[in-house]
């Protein structure tokens, strides 16, 4: 699974050209209207190797890839305000604490609350990191938004050791990427590399997490590790 997710980018006639235009755009990602587009293709990508296609797809119907990111965005930015209000109402309980307890006391609780808070935080945040790309592919599997949140979908796909095989798989890219880029931002000509590299990386993953997910068997029994088969 690794090796082919690594080397899916580079299948096709085109794969130079999409890297290229890929690259690009994620240089002026910091206009952030390129990132839908950015966002757009790896979710094109993401349907094509659920459908079964080994060949990346084309930068082109440009408003779909734009819609695409957009929804994707929208996913992304729903599932971030789960640690971030975590960390709100913990803090908040620790003002309470804080307020009815005496100075010594209350000093002592807000830090242990806010301890709580920041450990709390990074599983959550670390649970999300793992729940939104099945967020991502119920969506596109079923083109309807409301799957994203749906748990039915979400505990089919987040409880499959095949798709946490692909997530790790996904994972493990995005690190060696980190690393190029890392690598890469050492010297002037390295760092106008790194946004193709990136880029790379993030069609790949979406390959690693695809193909992972194609491979489970379609639900017959409402298992909890079986997951319909994508349309095409």
């Amino acid at each position: 699974m690794f090796q082919e997710a690594l080397n899916y980018p580079r299948n096709g006639d085109s794969a130079v050209k999409n890297v290229a235009i890929g690259g690009i755009l994620l240089f002026l990602s910091f206009l952030f209207v390129p990132t839908f587009f950015i966002l757009g293709y790896v979710v094109r990508s993401l349907r094509y190797v659920l459908d079964g296609i080994e060949e990346p797809p084309a930068f082109d119907e440009w408003g779909e890839l734009f819609m695409d990111g957009l929804k994707a965005f929208a996913i992304g930015l729903v599932y971030s305000f789960v640690p971030t209000v975590l960390v709100l109402v913990t803090l908040f309980a620790g003002g309470v604490s804080l307020g009815l307890s005496g100075p010594g006391e209350g000093n002592l609780a807000f830090g242990l609350v806010a301890v709580v808070a920041v450990l709390a935080t990074v599983v959550v945040s670390l649970l999300v990191a793992y729940v939104l790309p099945a967020a991502i592919v119920a969506w596109v599997r079923t083109d309807s938004l409301g799957a994203a949140f749906s748990p039915d979908e979400l505990r089919v796909l987040a409880f499959s050791k095949t798709y946490a095989t692909g997530w790790a798989v996904a994972v493990g890219i995005s690190l060696l990427g980190g690393i190029a880029v890392g690598v890469l931002n050492a010297v002037l000509i390295g760092a106008l590399l790194a946004p193709f590299v990136t880029f790379y990386a993030n069609v790949a993953g979406a390959h690693a997490i695809g193909s992972a997910v194609r491979e489970m068997p379609a639900v017959e029994d409402g298992s909890e590790n079986s997951v319909t088969q994508p349309t095409a």
